[in-house]
């Protein structure tokens, strides 16, 4: 009876084992993939939530404008040199342009 207790104990270890290399991958992936990703998520949603008028943007599309005015889910922005006036969706922002005042 101990040797077929040793065997069970040794096989379930050695069950644990394959898993292993598995649930590694798994861990890899998410810091490496899944995490930085949500991360960025996260800064592009706060940074469309603190648009402002008069913020310098850069759209998907490239366009570069100043933010006029801001509805619920639209900006429009003013695009030089003729002062363009085009509406565009807000989750079509990519980054805002305008410099940061150094104190």
């Amino acid at each position: 009876m101990d040797f077929m207790a040793l065997f069970l104990a040794g096989g379930a270890a050695q069950g644990y084992m394959t898993f292993l290399p598995f649930i590694l991958i798994i861990v890899v992936f998410y810091f490496m993939l899944i995490r930085p990703n949500q991360q960025r998520q996260k800064k592009w949603q706060e940074m469309l939530g603190g648009l402002k008028s008069g913020d310098k943007v850069t759209t998907t599309g490239g366009l570069r404008g100043t933010i006029i005015s801001i509805k619920e889910d639209a900006i429009q922005l003013r695009i030089p040199p003729d002062n363009v006036k085009v509406e565009v969706v807000k989750t079509a922002i990519a980054s805002v342009t305008t410099q940061e005042e150094v104190k």
